[in-house]
């Protein structure tokens, strides 16, 4: 949890800113065919680039396979191929630069699936709420994901943009996957049955009636539209949808494993096979050891810095710098290395003879290394012997806060944001192995005593624990690490476009990002966007591979999630979106009986048949805050019990056992577990 006077001095930096001013899916047909000459308004917006069954803007409905072309080099057989006329503008006339994008074979995992229809009344049309998402499968569902691979249904939720509300001509229908899609693969999405406050039936626009039909339309300017339609509809109709009850249809497809996780996988390999057997090169800056009295908790703190090779564009690798690709399109290493500054804290539990576990830490939103400063922290490091170690997450960390605030403004510089996380990635895993490597870190003098190491080296050694950011960004780094297996990511989500919304932590940007895009239609569009690019730098792109499936050369790995119940800066939803996505068992009893609004509390999420357990889990946390609400708004009522798990000394402990053994045990005394509120 962020303390107040840094969200306060990130508030008065956003304004000041603001006042300086497995399977192939089927290929789309290629869109770079001309067109015969516009007839009508549809072809029209077709021949710019635009999908006119949604007039409300150019985009939507978004994703779409529309916006790609064919390309037999990538995985799934097409890219992405985003027009800037057609991309959101912002205040001052600027249309994104859609070159990022461009690089993928697919939409993301965790793509938002926007469309807006007019007069729409989620519930009483029957829609699948965020606390109802079971009845996303019902046979009559008015929305309908479709697995095209598969022909499975695919769980969501989904909602009016409650930010829109006071505005209805711009409020979007935001349909959200319950569990990640899968990569490499074609959904298929189908709006029927739907109705208006007075229970009134939506007809289909005429346009959209023609294109459901079975026979291409006499206008030949529309037949590759005609086309996609068509390929939507078919899989629907597998799928037991029946055309003409259909509002709207169409298709996209998921971006495919090496898409979303080539660039850090390629500078990883580069970079370790570059250091070969060696150590990383550290340089020991300040060393403060601490008396009893000064410091119950801490025996030492290390202030140093580690030398990683460079994939960005700028010899410092400064914010805002971009990736460095090279001729194949893959990040090249520079020639310079940077020096990633980070801290340890060697706790008052260890010595010679019981040396710490090392530990990497990775720190909450936009901020710093010494969050490892923090009581908690600090008690948790002595009761558990461990070494936490951190180093900044660049990208998102204090330093960033004036980029972050600039690519909010215009999202053509947003891929610096991600761009630089990778960057951080491999800081971390640099830092990891110069812990654990026979001649790194335990040879120093600042990490011994006068008998010997007082830290562990070698594999098996090292574990990741992370909060917040730290959870999020965490889960990423856990998924490409070679040298740990086991990962505590505390109150952590996916994905950040699902949070963003949902956080009280965004309020303090809202004066750029509102005002740059005064659209509500555009900053939908903003976020569903940022999130292709986020893939590549936070957790959603990676999880996938995190407990199953993992990326060559990288292990498996073992995590515990730690929900706090009411989360105010990360939202419940996204937290168990990425549990049933890596196929975390839930800790039961999760919640005393009637906490959850939800229909089904933890819809999706099997519980853990016994303990121990040697296995993933999701322990929820509750401190007695209210339920969230169900829209996308963040919940302000009561304390924020974002923080909350780690004021519990039950939950610390569960945490050391875990990384420890890798298996979840009881500290809880077969209760839910609480934690107090300070």
């Amino acid at each position: 949890m962020r303390p107040r006077r840094t969200r306060t001095a990130l508030r008065a930096a956003v304004l000041a800113l603001l006042l300086a001013g497995p399977t192939a899916a089927v290929p789309a047909p290629a869109l770079a065919t001309p067109l015969a000459a516009p007839t009508d308004t549809a072809a029209v917006s077709l021949a710019d680039g635009c999908d006119p069954v949604d007039p409300t803007a150019c985009l939507l409905p978004f994703p779409s396979d529309l916006h790609t072309v064919a390309d037999p080099a990538t995985d799934t057989g097409i890219r992405v191929d985003l027009q800037r006329s057609t991309m959101p503008e912002n205040i001052f006339g600027t249309n994104i630069d859609p070159t990022d994008w461009n690089r993928n074979d697919g939409f993301s995992p965790g793509s938002m699936l926007l469309t807006r229809i007019p007069g729409l009344d989620p519930t009483v049309s029957g829609i699948a709420p965020a606390t109802d998402i079971g009845r996303s499968l019902a046979p009559d569902a008015p929305i309908v994901l479709v697995n095209t691979r598969t022909g499975e249904r695919h769980p969501y939720w989904a909602e009016l943009d409650a930010n829109a509300a006071d505005n209805p001509d711009r409020q979007v229908l935001v349909i959200r996957p319950a569990r990640n899609l899968d990569e490499n693969t074609r959904y298929a999405v189908g709006l029927r049955h739907l109705r208006d406050s007075a229970g009134t039936s939506i007809p289909a626009s005429d346009l959209f009636a023609t294109l459901r039909a079975p026979t291409a339309p006499a206008d030949p300017a529309l037949h590759r539209r005609w086309e996609y339609a068509q390929r939507a509809i078919g899989a629907l109709d597998t799928a037991g949808v029946d055309r003409a009850s259909l509002y709207l249809a169409w298709d996209f497809t998921v971006a495919s494993g090496r898409s979303l996780t080539e660039r850090i996988r390629h500078m990883r390999d580069d970079a370790f096979g570059q250091l070969g057997t060696l150590a990383p090169t550290v340089t020991v800056d300040r060393v403060t050891d601490y008396t009893a009295e000064q410091d119950p908790d801490v025996r030492r703190q290390v202030e140093a810095t580690v030398r990683v090779p460079n994939y960005l564009d700028t010899t410092l690798g400064l914010p805002g710098s971009r990736l460095n690709y090279g001729p194949d399109g893959l990040p090249e290493r520079r020639d310079l290395a940077i020096s990633a500054k980070f801290y340890c804290n060697i706790p008052r539990s260890a010595s010679a003879a019981t040396p710490a576990r090392p530990a990497l830490y990775g720190h909450g939103l936009l901020g710093s290394p010494t969050e490892i400063d923090s009581r908690k922290l600090k008690q948790y490091a002595r009761e558990s012997n461990s070494m936490l170690c951190a180093t900044p997450w660049i990208g998102m960390a204090t330093g960033d806060i004036p980029n972050v605030a600039r690519s909010l403004g215009d999202f053509s510089q947003f891929g610096s944001i991600p761009d630089r996380t990778q960057q951080s990635f491999l800081n971390f895993l640099y830092l990891g192995r110069a812990l654990i490597h026979a001649r790194g870190l335990t040879v120093r003098d600042a990490f011994r005593d006068e008998t010997g190491p007082l830290t562990r080296s070698g594999a098996g050694q090292l574990v990741y624990l992370g909060n917040s950011q730290g959870g999020i960004l965490g889960g990423a780094l856990c998924a490409v690490a070679t040298d740990f297996t086991r990962c505590s990511l505390g109150v952590p989500a996916a994905n950040y476009s699902t949070l963003l919304d949902r956080s009280v932590d965004f309020d303090q940007f809202h004066p750029v990002f509102h005002n740059a895009y005064p659209d509500p239609v555009d900053r939908q569009l903003c976020l569903a966007l940022a999130q292709m690019l986020w893939d590549r730098g936070e957790a959603n792109g990676y999880l996938h591979h995190l407990t199953r499936d993992p990326l060559p050369g990288t292990p498996t790995k073992r995590v515990i999630m730690v929900e706090a119940f009411g989360d105010h800066q990360v939202a419940n939803v996204a937290t168990e979106v990425q549990a049933r996505t890596i196929g975390a068992r839930l800790r039961t009893p999760a919640l005393a009986a009637g906490r959850s609004a939800d229909v089904v509390p933890f819809w999706g999420i099997p519980a853990v048949p016994a303990l121990p357990h040697a296995g993933s889990a999701l322990v929820m946390v509750d401190s007695g805050s209210p339920a969230p609400p169900a829209g996308n708004t963040p919940p302000r009522e009561g304390p924020d019990p974002h923080g909350h798990p780690a004021n519990s000394p039950q939950i610390r402990a569960m945490i050391a056992n875990f990384l420890d053994t890798g298996e979840l045990v009881d500290t809880c005394a077969g209760a839910p577990c609480t934690a107090p509120t300070g």
